[in-house]
């Protein structure tokens, strides 16, 4: 049987806005749904980097863990460094959890409008901010768990845990890739991070191995 062939389209997004429409009907995930969003309306978005299989994987044991250390229902999120949007995105379409609202804090302005885009079918639920992680002020944002997974990027670790309010509920992820140059606050090994962070109750601790580097996570309480 012969099989017509096609030249591919010159124009990249074109063709992966079809292919990702089409695992969307297929699937029926509005994650995938909202990635053919980003593709079609944020040309520049750099969302194949963002939804790679390291970040996904990382976002999946987070959300296991969280599950299984602090159960599924949660009025309000706060995701600091939460770039497009795909850990809210992830969060919002497991039916295992009951969560109100997350709000997905970013320093990078360009990030806001992708990550509203990416969540655009959970409503006035999801809110991304451009803000400075450091200028909140964290006793008003109403967030029963604060998502920190770029602990690596933090200069001084305890000096930002401590704006937070006492028994605030937090997950934290660092790494030990210290060759990345915009890892500034790396961290050798689990046993390292536990001590930066000084949790006052932790429920959970663990490595997560990549292939270059230890993703490691904590969740407890300030």
């Amino acid at each position: 049987m012969m099989h017509a062939t096609h030249s591919p389209p010159e124009d990249w997004h074109e063709n992966a806005y079809d292919l990702v429409r089409g695992i969307a009907v297929y699937s029926g995930s509005a994650v995938v749904a909202g990635i053919g969003k980003v593709i079609a309306k944020h040309r520049d978005a750099d969302i194949a980097n963002a939804f790679n299989y390291k970040q996904v994987g990382c976002k999946i044991w987070a959300r296991d863990k969280l599950l299984e250390s602090c159960g599924p229902a949660f009025d309000r999120i706060v995701v600091l460094g939460g770039w497009y949007g795909i850990l809210p995105a992830m969060l919002f379409e497991d039916t295992r959890f009951d969560i109100g609202a997350i709000d997905s804090y970013d320093i990078d302005p360009a990030v806001e409008e992708v990550a509203r885009t990416l969540n655009s079918a959970h409503g006035d639920r999801f809110r991304a901010i451009t803000a400075d992680m450091y200028a909140l002020d964290y006793r008003t944002i109403g967030a029963d768990l604060i998502v920190n997974t770029s602990c690596e990027h933090i200069a001084d670790l305890g000096l930002w845990l401590e704006l937070l309010p006492r028994a605030t509920r937090v997950l934290l992820q660092s790494n030990d890739y210290f060759s990345e140059p915009t890892h500034i606050s790396c961290v050798s090994s689990l046993e390292e991070f536990q001590a930066r962070a000084g949790l006052a109750k932790l429920d959970f601790a663990g490595t997560l191995p990549m292939k270059k580097y230890n993703r490691f996570m904590l969740i407890g309480t300030v």
